[in-house]
C-alpha cells in the first residue's frame, strides 16, 4: 500500500484548522489515517483538531500493536477511539474558558490491503475510488444531508444550500458522541480518500474519480486535487488523505 496526505490553509482563511495523521502500522500490515477539521475561532479550532487526531491515532495504533488489547473487533476499537478523541477536546474546552465551544469533525480508521475500516463525526469525508465508479462511504452529519434524507431537497440542490455547511453532530462539544462505522472491502488498485469539506466543497465527486483514474500515485492524486480546490479559489481550509491499495 502507498499512502500520501496534504494540507493547506487555502485562498481565504488565515489559519489551518485542519489537521491531518497517517501513520503505517507493521506489525498490523495496515494504515492508520485520519482528518480532523476544527472549529471555535482560530486557536480554538486548530487545538481541537491536533487533540482528536492525535488521540484518535494514539489509541488505535497502540491497541493493533498490542494482541492483549485488540480482539479484532474494529468497529468496537474506531468507535472507542472517537470517543476518547471526543473526551480529550471536551475536557479541555471545560479547563479553559478560552476554549469553550470549540469542536471537531473526524473521518479516519484502519485500511488494509482487502478491507477498510472507517468511523466519522461531522461532514469530512471517506471516498472509496475503483475502476468502477466512486462511491462516498461516509455519512455528512449536515443539517443538508437530513433534509435530503427526509426527501425534502435533492442532492444536487444540497450542493448549494445556505446551509450545507452546518454540521449536526462533531467531536468536543458534548461530553459524549455517536461515531458511524463503516466496513469497506478493497481490491488491488483501489484508493481509500479522506478530505475536509473544503475539498469537497470546491471538487466533485466525478472530477475526484477523473484524478483517480488519470493518475495512479497517492502522492499525485493529493496534489492534483489540492491544485484544483486552489485554482477555484478554496474558501476553507483544504485536507486530502489517499491510501492506495
Amino acid at each position: 500500500m502507498k499512502s500520501f496526505g496534504i494540507t493547506d490553509k487555502g485562498k481565504v482563511r488565515k489559519e489551518n484548522q485542519d489537521c491531518y495523521i497517517i501513520e503505517n502500522c507493521e506489525k498490523s500490515k495496515c494504515t492508520v489515517i485520519v482528518i480532523c477539521d476544527g472549529m471555535g475561532g482560530a486557536k480554538a479550532g486548530d487545538l481541537a483538531s491536533r487533540l482528536s487526531s492525535k488521540a484518535f491515532v494514539s489509541k488505535v495504533y497502540e491497541a493493533l500493536i498490542s494482541p492483549n488489547v485488540f480482539i479484532g473487533n474494529h468497529e468496537k476499537l474506531l468507535r472507542e477511539s472517537c470517543a476518547d478523541s471526543n473526551g480529550v477536546v471536551y475536557e479541555y474546552s471545560s479547563f479553559d474558558a478560552e476554549y469553550q465551544g470549540m469542536g471537531t469533525t473526524l473521518v479516519g480508521g484502519v485500511v488494509y490491503k482487502n478491507r477498510a475500516h472507517i468511523v466519522n463525526v461531522g461532514d469530512s469525508r471517506a471516498y472509496l475510488l475503483t475502476a468502477g465508479g466512486i462511491r462516498q462511504i461516509s455519512r455528512d452529519h449536515s443539517y443538508v444531508e437530513e433534509l435530503v434524507s427526509m426527501g425534502a431537497i435533492t442532492r444536487e440542490q444540497a450542493a448549494h444550500h445556505p446551509k450545507k455547511n452546518v454540521i449536526t453532530r462533531a467531536l468536543g462539544v458534548d461530553s459524549s458522541v455517536e461515531a458511524d462505522y463503516f466496513d469497506v472491502q478493497l481490491n488491488r488498485g483501489d484508493c481509500v480518500l479522506l478530505c475536509s469539506d473544503g475539498l469537497s466543497n470546491t471538487v466533485t465527486d466525478n472530477e475526484m474519480l477523473e484524478v483517480y483514474k488519470n493518475l495512479k500515485s497517492p502522492d499525485l492524486i493529493c496534489k492534483e486535487l489540492m491544485k484544483i480546490a486552489l485554482d477555484r479559489g478554496a474558501r476553507d481550509n483544504v485536507s486530502v488523505v489517499a491510501v492506495r491499495v
